[in-house]
């Protein structure tokens, strides 16, 4: 069957359009080459062409039209991180399976996968005017359904287990798609080389659609996934509800730590990290904490630092634990700005190797610095009142080398 009458069945008719692909034999460069790779590029390329030919509608700033080099950036990473995400879910689909009465096959796993994303490809021609970009979340909720009806039917669900499994597959697309899409976002606004997404990502073809195997670490990130099915299902079974929402917590942490688990680091370990003075400023106010829910937990510790002029400093360290891998991805895809007008600038790039972001505006003035230490620890310093020189400086205070060498204490991998 040709892409066109595909994705018009599978939108229009999708309960008896499952039925006629679940038997259809194909590989996986097949499908990529003729199905994902020209429906994942409507969303990019018409996000391209409205940003950067048509504009969009900014208060105070009028018709705004997207740089062509920032516009051709954001273009690449959409879209490579459309084709990864579809790999990424048609994984969890394969491993959760037998959690929930299926059985195991990457080549239904990925079809379900990649027909499930039709409706939200084909709504992204709406973003040729970026206003109506809003439309196309309606889509890709009608895609969710779609995939519920799919699952049974492809990965052989009984019926009785399909809706969990349903749910626990849709909690993991939403979590691994919000991450890369935000990711995406971010490119977006402000550009990334083209030439990095190469080094990190390779051809999409060759690193993607070719590949017959997978990272270690996504391996272990579908044995974790799949564990948390086998204690959600225990869960359902004993009608333990706490025991349900632990293990849709588990899946969570699954799809954002990235295989592992992480213990956060002692709150008092980063506290004491924290100078007892900045630039002159005596520290007024000090606080730690540690907690989240279930394993997504996170620890912090900061201060406030001021002095009688008014000028003052707020100094963070941030143990981003279970959610480490969103630092993980965030030291990968660095951006590359620096913009300057009468009010102010902002820069981000790195500095010794480390993902910084830095943002002044004179009135005030007001200075804020963050940086990713190890790819795990959220530094951040807000200043008021003071120039950025001296913002740096706080940062600089800290003990960043004895910071970073913490980044793997309380990581082991997942059961």
């Amino acid at each position: 069957m040709n892409l066109i009458d595909r994705a018009k069945n599978i939108v229009l008719t999708p309960k008896s359009e499952w039925q006629v692909i679940a038997p259809e034999s194909t590989t996986t460069a097949d499908l990529y080459k003729g199905y994902i790779a020209p429906l994942a590029l409507i969303g990019p390329a018409a996000t391209f062409l409205g940003t950067v030919l048509i504009g969009t509608s900014m208060p105070f700033i009028g018709n705004y039209h997207m740089p062509i080099v920032w516009a051709v950036s954001a273009f690449i990473v959409s879209y490579v991180f459309a084709l990864v995400g579809v790999f990424i879910i048609s994984l969890i689909i394969n491993g959760l399976a037998p959690s929930f009465g299926g059985e195991k096959n990457p080549m239904q796993a990925l079809k379900v996968a990649a027909y499930a994303f039709t409706p939200a490809w084909l709504a992204g021609i709406l973003h040729l005017l970026p206003l109506l970009g809003l439309l196309a979340i309606l889509a890709g909720l009608y895609g969710l359904y779609v995939l519920y009806l799919g699952l049974p039917v492809l990965m052989k669900a009984p019926e009785d287990k399909a809706v969990g499994y349903t749910a626990v597959v849709v909690i993991c697309a939403i979590v691994v798609m919000v991450i890369l899409g935000s990711i995406a976002g971010v490119v977006g606004g402000i550009g990334l080389g083209a030439s990095r997404l190469a080094e990190g990502f390779g051809s999409p073809a060759s690193s993607i659609v070719a590949s017959s195997t997978v990272s270690p670490g996504l391996n272990q990130m579908s044995a974790q996934i799949n564990a948390a099915a086998q204690q959600m299902e225990a869960a359902q079974k004993s009608g333990d509800t706490q025991g349900q929402m632990a293990a849709a917590t588990n899946v969570i942490a699954a799809a954002t730590g990235g295989g592992v688990e992480v213990t956060p680091i002692d709150q008092n370990v980063l506290k004491a990290l924290l100078p007892d003075n900045l630039g002159g400023m005596p520290r007024t106010s000090f606080e730690a904490t540690k907690g989240g829910v279930g394993v997504l937990q996170i620890s912090k510790a900061q201060a406030h630092y001021g002095n009688d002029q008014g000028s003052n400093i707020d100094l963070s360290i941030t143990d981003m634990g279970g959610t480490r891998m969103l630092g993980v991805f965030a030291a990968w895809a660095t951006v590359e700005e620096d913009k300057e007008s009468d009010t102010g600038y902002e820069k981000m790039g790195k500095v010794d190797g480390r993902p910084v972001h830095q943002r002044f505006e004179k009135s005030g003035p007001h200075s804020d610095y963050e940086t990713l230490i190890g790819g795990r620890f959220m530094v951040e310093a807000n200043g008021s009142k003071v120039d950025m020189d001296t913002v740096r400086q706080a940062v600089a205070s800290l003990d960043l080398a004895k910071l970073e060498a913490l980044k793997d204490e309380g990581v082991k991998k997942a059961n």
